[in-house]
C-alpha cells in the first residue's frame, strides 16, 4: 500500500478549480510513490465552501484556514488564495509541518516573499518541502524547450523575446476586481501575468534576469466597483466607481546571466489575444518559438543545416518521449490548460516522496518577485536601468 498524504486547499475560485482537478486526475494518469487524498477545502462562506467541496470532490469544507492548517489529516496545504494573504498561510502552514504548494506570484511583496523563502529553508531541515505554482514550466512544449537548450541545440542564448497578451479587461465597463486592487493582487498584469514569463524566460534559458529597464501603463483608471468576483468574472456592479491603482500593461528590456538580452510585455488590454504565453529564443545554433494558444507546438529552427533547406519546422510535443506526454493521450491527441496543473501536482508529489526539495521553490518565486520590484522601481524612475 502506498502512503496517503492528506490535501488541505485554501481558496476554491478559477484556481481552485484547477487544482481540484489536478488533485483528483493526478494518481489515475501517473503512478506516484504516494497517494493524494482530497481532505478538505477551505473558503470564507459556508454555504458556498461546502457547496464547492461536495462539486470539486473534497471530503470536508472549513471556514477558517487557521484550522484546515492544524488537521491531523493534512500533510499538503495548497494556497489558491489573492496574493495578500499567501505569506500567513504558507508560512503558518511550513511551521506546523506541512508541505505547501502555492500559487504564483509567490506573494505581494518582496519583503513577504523573502520571509516564506525563509520560512522554506528553515521548513526543509525538518524533511518539509515548498514550492510555487508556476505552471507553464510543466507545458510539455516547454519543457521540450528547457530540454533543447540544456542540450546545446540552440548554442549560446543571444536573445530572448516573451510576451502575455491577454483583453479580459479591455472593456472600460468592466469593474474592479480584485486583480485590479494593489491591496489584493500587489501589482495588475505585471505581476498576474508578467511573472509568468519571468519565470519561464529564466526557465527555458537556465538564466536569472539581472537587470531591467521599464514603462508601465494603466489605461483605464477607474471602474464600475462590484458587489463580488470570482476567477476572471466581473460579478455584479454597484453602480459605483473605484480607482484602478495597478499597472494594465508592463513593457520592459532585460539582460539575463550571461549576456544574452531579453525583452517582455505582458498586458490585459491586447483585444483579441485571449491568453498568448509567447517566448522565442534565439541562440548562435538555432532558434525555438512557442506560442501557449497553439500550446501542443514548438517550433524549432536548427541553423547548423544549409540554408537551402534551413526554417523553423513544427514539433507536435504529443509524442510517448516527449516531457509528460506519454501519460496521456495516442499521439496527435493534444493536451490543455489543465493538464499543466496536473503534472505540476505530479512533480511536487515526487519531490515529497523523494525527500527532495521540488522546482519551483520559494527561492525561485522570491527570484521572480525581485525582478517584478525592479521593473516597477525602474518604471517609477523613468525607465532607469534598474539591477535585479
Amino acid at each position: 500500500m502506498k502512503p496517503v498524504l492528506g490535501v488541505g486547499m485554501v481558496g476554491h475560485a478559477f484556481m481552485g478549480r484547477v487544482h481540484s482537478q489536478a488533485w483528483r486526475s493526478v494518481s489515475a494518469f501517473f503512478d506516484l510513490p504516494v497517494v493524494p487524498s482530497m481532505a478538505v477545502l477551505g473558503g470564507r462562506s459556508p454555504e458556498r465552501t461546502a457547496e464547492a467541496a461536495r462539486r470539486l470532490g473534497w471530503a470536508a469544507a472549513e471556514t477558517d484556514w487557521k484550522r484546515l492548517v492544524q488537521r491531523d489529516d493534512v500533510q499538503i496545504v495548497d494556497v489558491c488564495t489573492p496574493g495578500d494573504s499567501h505569506a500567513e498561510i504558507a508560512i503558518a502552514a511550513l511551521a506546523a509541518g506541512k508541505h505547501v504548494i502555492c500559487e504564483k506570484p509567490l506573494a505581494n511583496t518582496v519583503a513577504e516573499a523573502e520571509a516564506m523563502a525563509e520560512a522554506a529553508r528553515q521548513a526543509a531541515t525538518r524533511g518539509v518541502r515548498a514550492m510555487v505554482a508556476f505552471n507553464y514550466r510543466r507545458v510539455p512544449a516547454v519543457a521540450l524547450a528547457r530540454r533543447f537548450v540544456a542540450e546545446g541545440r540552440l548554442g549560446e542564448v543571444r536573445h530572448v523575446r516573451a510576451q502575455y497578451l491577454q483583453d479580459w479587461i479591455a472593456d472600460p465597463e468592466f469593474p474592479l476586481v480584485w486583480r485590479l486592487r494593489r491591496d489584493r493582487a500587489g501589482s495588475g498584469a505585471l505581476g498576474d501575468i508578467g511573472a509568468h514569463i519571468v519565470d519561464t524566460a529564466q526557465f527555458v534559458t537556465g538564466r536569472n534576469l539581472v537587470g531591467v529597464s521599464a514603462l508601465t501603463e494603466t489605461f483605464v483608471r477607474e471602474r464600475p466597483l462590484a458587489d463580488a468576483s470570482e476567477g476572471l468574472a466581473g460579478g455584479s456592479r454597484t453602480g459605483e466607481k473605484g480607482t484602478v491603482d495597478v499597472d494594465d500593461a508592463a513593457l520592459f528590456i532585460g539582460r539575463l546571466e550571461g549576456g544574452a538580452l531579453a525583452s517582455f510585455e505582458a498586458t490585459r488590454f491586447a483585444a483579441g489575444r485571449k491568453n498568448a504565453l509567447r517566448i522565442e529564443v534565439n541562440g548562435s545554433k538555432g532558434s525555438l518559438a512557442f506560442d501557449f494558444e497553439a500550446m501542443n507546438e514548438l517550433w524549432f529552427h536548427d541553423h547548423t543545416l544549409d540554408g537551402a533547406e534551413a526554417g523553423f519546422r513544427r514539433i507536435m510535443v504529443t509524442e510517448p518521449g516527449h516531457p509528460y506526454a506519454g501519460a496521456w493521450w495516442p499521439p496527435g491527441h493534444g493536451l490543455g490548460y489543465e493538464h499543466t496543473f496536473t503534472h505540476e501536482v505530479k512533480d511536487f508529489l515526487e519531490a515529497v516522496a523523494a525527500g527532495a526539495d521540488p522546482a519551483p521553490s520559494f527561492e525561485d518565486g522570491l527570484r521572480v518577485q525581485r525582478v517584478l520590484a525592479a521593473v516597477e522601481a525602474s518604471a517609477a524612475d523613468e525607465s532607469r536601468w534598474t539591477v535585479v
